[in-house]
């Protein structure tokens, strides 16, 4: 797995800091989906819910003590704070969607991630051990994740939120909340056989003949 390029002045295509070397062609690319980012890995609803819930025991509390009245004026900003909340996790989700681009060519994958800092990840394919597909029927996004083989690592706090979601499997690269993940999912898996199946041709130069 290559190094990660920390800076970078342009693109030469979106998603992709330097042009891709002859013999490679790019396939497919891709962003997460803002909305469903916000929900998967924001946890935008279980904050909003939770600040809403907060503000009904709060304004229950306050009518027991001070009748419908106080408890309107208690009620009132709490949610405020839960809109507000929700609201602010949307827009870190969309800027966090905005900045990525994923990108499969015929020899490797490529994140392109980062909202404030912009750091580009590219894994060949031979550093790939495996990869699943997890789908969300009622959204219609899916999540990509790759599995690199042993002794490939990147640390968590520089791929999150593009990272397979969960514990108890490591940290594994993730096209994270896509939509159409099943067509991604099909184009990386023919890319990544036809790489690695790809025959490797050497050749030797002939022995001396000996003279007579």
């Amino acid at each position: 797995m290559s190094d990660h390029d920390h800076d970078f002045d342009f693109e030469s295509q979106p998603g992709l800091p330097k042009p891709l070397p002859p013999g490679e062609d790019l396939l497919w690319q891709g962003s997460p989906d803002p909305a469903a980012l916000a929900r998967e890995a924001f946890k935008a609803n279980w904050v909003f819910g939770y600040l809403l819930i907060l503000a009904v025991w709060r304004a229950g509390m306050a009518f027991a003590q001070g009748g419908f009245g106080h408890s309107v004026a208690v009620f009132l900003p709490y949610l405020v704070l839960a809109l507000a909340a929700y609201a602010v996790i949307r827009l870190m989700a969309r800027a966090v969607a905005k900045a990525a681009i994923y990108s499969i060519t015929t020899h490797r994958v490529i994140l392109r991630i980062g909202a404030a800092l912009q750091v580009t990840w590219t894994i060949p394919f031979t550093k790939i051990a495996a990869a699943s597909l997890a789908t969300r029927p009622i959204t219609g996004t899916g999540t990509i994740a790759l599995e690199l083989v042993p002794g490939q690592h990147i640390s968590f706090l520089a791929l999150w939120p593009h990272l397979r979601p969960g514990l108890g499997h490591g940290v594994q690269p993730a096209f994270r909340c896509i939509p159409d993940a099943a067509q991604a999912a099909r184009i990386l898996s023919d890319a990544a056989q036809t790489r690695v199946n790809e025959p490797v041709v050497t050749f030797t130069a002939p022995a001396a003949v000996a003279a007579e």
